[in-house]
């Protein structure tokens, strides 16, 4: 175990995004309890934290879809599942880990300080038809081929029609709604006509580099940085004309492209359900998948800024994303309009404990002979 994590100290990736130390800012949820932490994976025996994680059933529900989904990853972590499901059934009190079986090992964070970066995502309904009609005039396309290495038109060349038609697998009514499916990776089509929603799932990229509309905008002096969300942007597109808006889009020449699939349930990139608030995107350079994190989330008002509050979640790492790098977890917010709008929020932080079985642990609780416990 200490040759992974000393291989986790060198290879994570920091992030430089707050304030400097002697500001100590706390509008974002910093916290300054621990003082300055020298390793960023930190061995402790009882967090300083207080509270009993709120989605305990919901763990044991995303443990349920990894034993399901991937017998494999299910195996190398069944230890520390079931370590965690006792602990939880028995009051879940953070000074009792140990007693567990369970060694908890704190982020530093992206300033030492134990400030881990939250942000979210979620995945979107997006209204489409099989073909142009109306206002649906927006394509969305599946993977041209390509050779190996080669890249694919821009997004600028893509909306100025450099691919075939026979490539649109349906159109939408809303650019900036692609847009966001784009950014999200992945999302579900209601095509109107009844029928069960069809799952977008990703396909690919045209291997260009992603750039952010968000820190155009906020370069333009559009947008205040301290105001960016992604209800930001939609409010910006909502107001001007749509040329303005794809001229917007243009700068990000990133492209995604998607596979349309019978209704199905969000994967994440280890092929796993995944279950909302339960389950977030990482480094897998620092966080390997399946691994297990106590994390102390921020709550966040109606209008999106912190309250002041916390709540302590448990979640697994079963995804991936190009942006989240380092002490940095992206948390998947569930489906629609109402994941969306926590999701254009999030860009706060908190602190997190990873969890892991200590050696000679017990026997597991989890098993495929017997039904999965849960705590609420």
């Amino acid at each position: 175990m200490k040759g992974c994590w000393a291989k986790c100290a060198l290879t994570g990736v920091f992030l430089a995004l707050l304030a400097g130390c002697t500001s100590k800012p706390t509008d974002r949820g910093q916290q300054y309890k621990d003082g300055k932490l020298e390793q960023p994976l930190a061995l402790v025996n009882q967090p300083n934290a207080k509270g009993r994680p709120v989605n305990g059933k919901d763990f044991g529900d995303q443990v349920r879809e990894i034993q399901y989904a991937s017998s494999g990853l299910f195996g190398r972590h069944n230890g520390t599942y079931s370590a965690v499901q006792n602990w939880l059934l028995a009051g879940a009190d953070t000074r009792q880990l140990r007693q567990f079986g369970l060694n908890a090992f704190q982020m530093e964070g992206t300033d030492n300080y134990g400030n881990v970066q939250f942000t979210g995502y979620y995945t979107p309904v997006v209204q489409a038809r099989y073909t142009r009609q109306g206002e649906f005039q927006y394509p969305i396309y599946r993977l041209p081929p390509r050779k190996r290495g080669q890249k694919l038109p821009s997004r600028a060349a893509i909306y100025s029609g450099a691919l075939e038609e026979r490539y649109v697998i349906a159109w939408s009514n809303s650019l900036i709604d692609n847009f966001m499916m784009d950014v999200q990776g992945s999302g579900y089509i209601d095509f109107g006509d009844g029928r069960p929603l069809n799952f977008f799932s990703y396909a690919g990229k045209n291997g260009w580099g992603y750039y952010s509309i968000g820190k155009e905008l906020i370069d333009r002096g559009e947008v205040k940085r301290e105001d960016m969300s992604m209800q930001a942007i939609r409010q910006w597109a909502e107001e001007h004309s749509p040329a303005e808006v794809r001229a917007l889009l243009e700068t990000n020449p990133s492209f995604v492209f998607f596979k349309p699939q019978n209704f199905a349930p969000v994967r994440g990139a280890s092929a796993v359900p995944l279950i909302a608030k339960a389950s977030v995107a990482s480094d897998r350079s620092l966080i390997p998948p399946g691994t297990v994190l106590l994390a102390e989330v921020p709550q966040l008002n109606e209008k999106g800024k912190f309250n002041g509050k916390y709540e302590m979640r448990l979640m697994v790492a079963l995804d991936v994303g190009g942006a989240i790098k380092g002490q940095h977890f992206d948390i998947y917010q569930g489906i629609g309009p109402d994941a969306a709008h926590l999701a254009g929020f999030y860009n706060h932080y908190g602190r997190v404990w990873v969890l892991k079985a200590a050696p000679g642990t017990g026997q597991p609780l989890f098993s495929s002979n017997n039904a999965l416990l849960s705590a609420n």
